[in-house]
């Protein structure tokens, strides 16, 4: 099937990701982000709202892979930014419910051989593309989001090796898979935020803290019966699971270090070292800006940037790591759910759809009934005046070629938006005081159509003044003189 041909090819390259604690954030709240990405550079996304509905005698079947699991309950309402053709499979991928749980699902990770061998990864598992819609409609707290996806892959195992992030008000939990069947989670803390790129991330395993650690029954023993612990009398994850090899210090190390020095800049640290630590407490409180920042960034100021902006970084750096910011950009999303307000309009997801160091985020209440019209249409057609996910791909296409001279430009327009946003957020807020119900739900629906709408016009403003300033430097220009 070309679907899942274009999706194995995503798999080997996608995604990186970042949790931040209450305690951390500059106003209280939880945040999990994750950067959606795609090998082939093209996999159209949508933003979906998904109704409350029984579940129960549904036999969900996965397009991608052919997992089948009989579903039962009644599901909450819930967010989404599904493909746009949902042929290939559904691919939820990021979401908050109607209870302010937030789920992110996934980051691709991968198992060592050693592992694998013992524990094979199941062919029908659950994968990616399911995992979202089998878990984010039946939880209330980001606790039980790691225990529902646990269960999950014990009983159907999984055929990709992931990290998933949760979080509702109070806590945020990573999740990581192993082989088949295995799994560990642990709660971030509080007052600290953890960089999550495509490696394994949880190292030290605490099996008598319940309240910081889940994982899967018997992996313990499985890792005893089959020798896989190097470092007997602790139990170290990312030691026994992981891969850390060459590429993984080239691909993904990078992006740890980059996040962590820009929120912990007094830390010196090597770009490839496998043995930066996973949780850090952040030597500022972060902001959604922050987090932006780096879900966009392209190692920007050091010698690492691939859009040479900083003059000592020589071709070789320019190109020696894998950056963040790069032409597979899909879809970035970060989850926030704030603890000043009342939990009605406590939750905002924030989407960037496109190249995310040319797009912007756009602030989205997600106690909806719908959403933006442009924000949930999506084909494979390039039609950027239906969709916002080919409006901003098409940014990639006309800036990249001129980067130097469009980026100003570009920034200045980003910043209005994050600006408009915040503002947006602040008179939303404001007026849904006193709305309950469906008047509320109504409301936040139509408030974030108007945000989308201003947004995309301002968008529609830069598309027109970049085109104009390409058509006017074209190398075919010639005017009567320019030969005498």
């Amino acid at each position: 099937m070309k679907g899942i041909v274009t999706k194995m090819k995503k798999e080997l390259s996608s995604c990186t990701a970042m949790l931040v604690g209450k305690n951390a954030t500059i106003d209280g709240s939880t945040i999990i982000a994750r950067d959606e990405d795609g090998e082939d550079g093209v996999n159209p996304k949508t933003f979906r709202a998904f109704p409350a509905k029984d579940y129960t005698g549904e036999e969900y079947t996965s397009a991608y892979n052919g997992l089948k699991v009989m579903m039962s309950g009644k599901g909450c309402r819930f967010t989404a930014t599904p493909n746009g053709d949902p042929a290939i499979g559904r691919w939820d991928e990021q979401g908050i419910n109607e209870f302010n749980v937030a789920m992110s699902s996934t980051e691709t990770e991968n198992t060592n051989p050693r592992v694998l061998g013992h524990d094979p990864l199941v062919k029908n598992g659950v994968n990616e593309d399911s995992m979202l819609y089998l878990v984010l409609p039946f939880i209330k707290s980001a606790r039980e989001g790691v225990k529902r996806l646990g269960s999950l892959i014990e009983k159907y195992g999984t055929g990709e090796t992931n990290g998933i992030a949760f979080s509702d008000k109070d806590e945020v939990w990573y999740f990581e898979t192993a082989g088949g069947h295995q799994w560990v989670a642990q709660r971030i803390p509080d007052d600290c935020y953890a960089i999550a790129p495509n490696n394994m991330c949880i190292q030290e395993i605490s099996f008598d803290d319940p309240n910081n650690f889940m994982y899967a029954k018997g992996i313990e023993k499985f890792v005893e019966d089959h020798h896989l612990n190097p470092y007997p009398g602790k139990f170290n994850f990312r030691k026994i699971f992981a891969t850390e090899n060459e590429a993984d210090a080239y691909y993904n190390t990078p992006r740890t270090w980059y996040g962590q020095k820009l929120f912990n800049p007094s830390i010196d640290q090597e770009p490839t070292s496998q043995d930066m630590p996973f949780i850090r407490k952040p030597e500022k409180k972060i902001a959604i800006e922050d987090v932006e920042y780096f879900l966009s960034s392209h190692y920007n100021q050091t010698p690492f940037d691939p859009m040479g902006t900083y003059s000592s970084g020589t071709p070789d750096e320019q190109k020696r790591f894998r950056s963040i910011a790069l032409d597979r950009n899909q879809s970035s999303c970060i989850m926030q759910i704030r603890n000043d307000v009342p939990a009605e309009y406590a939750a905002i997801q924030w989407i960037n759809f496109g190249f995310y160091c040319y797009s912007p985020y756009v602030p989205f209440f997600t106690n909806i009934n719908d959403t933006p019209a442009n924000y949930a249409y999506a084909t494979q057609d390039v039609q950027p005046e239906k969709s916002a996910y080919w409006m901003y791909k098409m940014f990639e296409v006309i800036v990249e070629p001129r980067y130097h001279e469009f980026i100003n430009e570009v920034n200045a327009f980003r910043d209005d938006a994050q600006s408009y946003g915040v503002g947006r957020v602040d008179k939303i807020t404001a007026g849904a005081k006193g709305k309950r119900g469906d008047d509320l739900i109504n409301y936040l629906t139509q408030a974030n159509m108007e945000s989308a709408k201003h947004v995309t016009e301002e968008g529609r403003k830069l598309t027109t003044s970049l085109v104009r300033q390409t058509l006017l430097n074209s190398k075919f220009q010639f005017e009567r003189g320019d030969n005498l």
